[in-house]
């Protein structure tokens, strides 16, 4: 029988087929026929582009292909079995691309290459991942002595097996909870859709009633429109100490968050940083640990006025219209839902209603298509669950673009959160063209009662964001795999064309075409339009400096080479921020999957890095629609296309924006958008 996981160039995985049996021989062969390719790279004479870097890069992709297959399917349908394999090849995968990362013969071929007088003659792209490829070597530890790369090694191979141990832990400390309520009193205030999931959530385990659980759909509602407050605090208690000391030890993500510092620290150090934050940023836009603290701050400093403005309004209302002297950490999406309703005289729900899946996806489609002239289609592909489908991105013509997998539903055993990941990246060889395929995966809650799923309005926001980046990676125009679609992007730029796609979320002439009530069929009233967009900044105060607190929890960690106290850390920004204060009980950080089981490590300030970046390049935009054009301009989107998301890593991130932009980025856009202009 063949192996799912071999010779994946090229073609979408055959995700069904996958068993767990299947990896153990994959990872044999695909392992040893890369050491055998490594080997002829290590003795090729004259090495040159096509000699060297082409056969190389066809040989290693297909171990990169079949890992990646095997890690996604851990994360979005895992199983006891899946994940014992998985776990058990995390270390000899490490070690085979921290060796090849020192491999100094490869190192000294790319020197080669980068001499020659062939170099010269090469594009934009070969020349960056030439470059790049050198500056990976040296962060790989390439130039350390021998005794120094093996500790390297051990680091890294470590490293990799505790960010995947904190993110399984993160997981199953979500998966396990669960409280079921019989009474329905105790859930007063919840949309009648959430009450027929969580009942058919209880009848699947074979309860009555009503079942909670800590996925997104079923614990975001209660805190935020649920009357009960102590079903509110248990929740809450629930919510905040997952994967910490209260729980199993093994699930304890305390010991890793030490663990896992201490260890960055020291492979910073080997490589000649003073600390992690240094080392993460020679890959990104900015320079120092310093600039990004300062820009942090700036942000941050600037929004606490109008945060503590929030905090004030919150608790007068919630004293005298909720009869909540106290306003306790468990209160304050509820109190903030009824003081939204009260102050703009709509709801969420309300909203919601209105959001119903297929009509989003159909308004997003006709977003895409306006812009830039392309269609989705639905076509047939080996999905790895039944709620996934697979779309065909066509030009209007018919040619082929790339495709996209969309897995939208929360469900047992998927990690969650929402992420974009490639599985196929844009490359050419000779005459033979591969098309760029991504994946986008959400956790809303799926349709109840034969109804469509209803999203909410920051669902949808969600949608459009992980959008704006599988559009980065399937409209690339390069055709060297190692700088096209999303690859070789300064990190703390990657965010920007998913965040400049959530702009099209608040534009009257998009939203009559994204929604379709639920009951009615009609589409989102101007009238309730007008009142979101009289609420979008309510509250933006506390969500800039909640946001700057985040960021600045991650560089100030990892700029800190010594041992970091997580929690007396976290109590110095709440107290420089004057943000509320949690219990003492309080893990959230045992959570933070981003910086401690994700690529956000020292670089979680990309977000509001790169929201510069979209505010800014939104406004080109917002100048055509002023000058009389529609917000869905579609030359403005062929100027962004061909200048930001054709270019992909090819150029760096900043001559990007200004060749769209004609300048370089300004502030004045984001404080605009969220309100907090003086």
């Amino acid at each position: 029988m063949s192996n799912p996981l071999l010779d994946l160039t090229g073609k979408l995985p055959d995700y069904p087929s996958v068993k767990p049996t299947h990896i153990n021989p994959a990872l044999d062969t695909l392992l040893a026929s890369s050491a055998t390719a490594v080997t002829a790279a290590e003795q090729a004479q004259n090495p040159s582009w096509e000699s060297f870097v082409e056969p190389l890069d066809e040989a290693l992709n297909k171990l990169g292909l079949a890992w990646g297959v095997v890690a996604h399917l851990e994360s979005v349908v895992t199983t006891p079995e899946l994940r014992d394999v998985y776990n058990a090849n995390i270390a000899r995968i490490s070690n085979f691309y921290t060796e090849l990362g020192q491999n100094e013969r490869l190192y000294a071929q790319y020197k080669l290459i980068a001499a020659s007088s062939e170099f010269a003659t090469y594009n934009s792209a070969k020349k960056t991942i030439i470059e790049d490829t050198l500056r990976d070597f040296r962060l790989s530890g390439a130039e350390l002595a021998d005794a120094q790369k093996q500790r390297f090694a051990k680091i890294s191979e470590e490293l990799s097996e505790l960010t995947v141990k904190f993110g399984q832990n993160v997981m199953d400390a979500t998966d396990e909870w669960a409280l079921y309520l019989e009474d329905i009193a105790e859930l007063d205030g919840l949309p009648q859709d959430w009450l027929s999931a969580a009942k058919s959530a209880a009848e699947a385990d074979g309860r009555t009633g009503y079942k909670v659980t800590l996925k997104q759909p079923s614990q975001g509602p209660v805190m935020q429109f649920c009357s009960n407050r102590s079903l509110r605090e248990t929740v809450y208690h629930a919510n905040v100490t997952r994967a910490a000391e209260f729980g199993p030890a093994e699930r304890d993500n305390g010991p890793l968050i030490s663990r896992i510092h201490a260890l960055r620290s020291e492979a910073a150090q080997l490589l000649g940083f003073n600390n992690y934050s240094e080392e993460s940023l020679a890959t990104k836009m900015a320079d120092t640990p310093a600039q990004v603290a300062e820009f942090l701050r700036n942000l941050g400093h600037g929004a606490k006025p109008f945060a503590a403005k929030d905090r004030t309004e919150l608790k007068t209302f919630a004293k005298e219209q909720l009869g909540l002297n106290e306003l306790a950490v468990w209160d304050y999406g509820y109190a903030a839902e009824k003081l939204s309703e009260a102050k703009y005289a709509f709801s969420a729900q309300e909203v919601k209603a209105y959001f119903t899946e297929d009509a989003v996806l159909a308004g997003l489609f006709k977003v895409i298509e306006t812009l830039y002239s392309l269609r989705f289609v639905k076509a047939d592909a080996p999905v790895w669950h039944p709620d996934v489908n697979y779309y065909a991105l066509q030009n209007m013509d018919g040619s082929a673009v790339g495709g996209l997998y969309l897995d939208l539903y929360a469900r047992t055993g998927k990690q969650g959160g929402a992420w974009m990941n490639d599985v196929l990246s844009r490359s050419r060889k000779s005459a033979s063209l591969q098309n760029p395929v991504a994946l986008v995966v959400c956790n809303f809650a799926r349709g109840v009662d034969g109804k469509p799923a209803l999203l909410t309005h920051d669902d949808v926001i969600t949608l459009f964001h992980e959008f704006g980046h599988a559009l980065h990676h399937l409209l690339t125009e390069v055709d060297e795999s190692g700088v096209s679609g999303i690859n070789g992007v300064e990190w703390d730029a990657v965010e920007l064309p998913s965040q400049f796609m959530e702009n099209f979320c608040w534009e009257w002439q998009v939203l009559p075409d994204l929604t379709r009530h639920v009951d009615s069929g009609e589409p989102l009233p101007r009238a309730l339009f007008d009142k979101m967009l009289a609420a979008k900044n309510f509250m933006s105060g506390s969500g800039m400096v909640r946001q700057v607190l985040l960021s600045l929890f991650d560089m100030g960690l990892h700029a800190n080479a010594d041992v970091v106290d997580a929690a007396a850390h976290n109590a110095a920004l709440v107290a420089e921020f004057e943000t509320p204060v949690a219990p003492d009980y309080n893990r959230w950080y045992n959570t933070f999957s981003h910086i401690f089981a994700g690529g956000y490590a020292a670089g979680y300030y990309s977000y509001k890095w790169a929201e510069v970046l979209s505010a800014d390049a939104y406004s080109a935009f917002e100048e055509a629609a002023a000058a009389g054009q529609a917000i869905l301009d579609p030359v403005t989107g062929a100027r962004f296309r061909a200048e930001i998301l054709a270019k992909g890593g090819s150029r760096p991130a900043i001559d990007s924006f200004i060749a769209f932009r004609g300048r370089k980025p300004e502030v004045a856009a984001l404080l605009r958008h969220n309100g907090l202009s003086v």
